[in-house]
Formats: structure tokens, C-alpha cells, sequence
């Protein structure tokens, strides 16, 4: 997600926050506990697609996939994010948003895998395999196996 991006999705009244204002405006702002946990599961309502589907078509054994979604199990490897966020069908926008609540690193174009990702989200190129597939083709490294259950 670019800088313009992000800045045209925040609140325009946050833009012009002062120091001094931020105490009042977080007293009367909802904040979530689990702000990835919340925008995963809206995106999969949106997208019409349950969890169960997600974690299949991104080869993820559904126990492990469910705790990662509440937050009760953690993961370090972004392949295991990207792996959902495709098998979602989720926008470039949605991806980006996705690591960034995670924690994780957004894509950056000027990293090689990166780039292969980048133009697979924007190709609307979901499978898994496909992907992985264009990784191995430009000698990149293929997709991580995902954190043991």
C-alpha cells in the first residue's frame, strides 16, 4: 500500500490531529482488541467465502488456520498470511492491509518475491500452486511450509 493509500483511507479530521487533541480523540474513539482478527473475518463475509474454504484452498490444516485467524496461535512466516490472503482472493489493497495488522511487513516492489506477488494479486492469480508456480519459473524461492499445527 502505497503512502497516498493509506493517507486517503484514514479519517481526513485524524490528518489535521493535534498532539494536544490526541488524548480526547483517543478517549472517544473504538479501538478493537484484535484489529486483524476483526478485518479477517469482515473480508471472508464480504467475499461470501467461509474460513474453512480459505484454509483448504490455501493448503493450511483448518485447526491451525482458526487459531491464526483468533490470534491464539502466532506465526512468524508471512508466506503462511499471503497463503490466506490469496486463497481469499483478496485485493493488493486488502493484502497489504492484512500484514500490516499482522504485524508483518507490507509487499515492497523493490524486493524480487515481492514483486511476483504484487503481479499476482494484480493478475487476480489466487491458487496457491499457480503462484508458486511463477516463483519457482523466476528462480525465486517458493512458498514456505506452514508453521507446524
Amino acid at each position: 500500500m502505497t503512502f497516498e493509500e493509506v493517507s486517503k483511507s484514514m479519517n481526513a479530521s485524524l490528518l489535521r490531529l493535534s498532539p494536544t487533541e490526541l488524548p480526547s480523540y483517543l478517549a472517544t474513539q473504538a479501538f478493537s482488541p484484535r484489529p486483524f482478527t476483526d478485518f479477517m473475518r469482515q473480508k471472508f463475509r464480504e467475499k461470501e467465502i467461509t474460513q474453512k474454504e480459505v484454509f483448504i484452498r490455501a493448503d493450511l490444516d483448518d485447526r491451525y488456520g482458526y487459531k491464526l485467524i483468533s490470534g491464539e496461535k502466532q506465526t512468524q512466516q508471512r508466506d503462511t498470511i499471503l497463503r490466506i490472503c490469496l486463497a481469499a482472493g483478496f485485493t493488493l489493497g486488502e493484502t497489504q492491509e492484512a500484514l500490516i495488522l499482522y504485524g508483518m511487513a507490507p509487499l515492497y516492489e523493490k524486493i524480487r518475491r515481492d514483486t511476483a506477488f504484487i503481479v499476482a494479486f494484480r493478475n487476480r492469480i489466487y491458487d496457491i500452486h499457480d503462484v508458486d508456480a511463477i516463483l519457482r519459473v523466476n528462480e525465486l524461492p517458493p512458498f514456505l511450509l506452514p508453521d507446524p499445527d
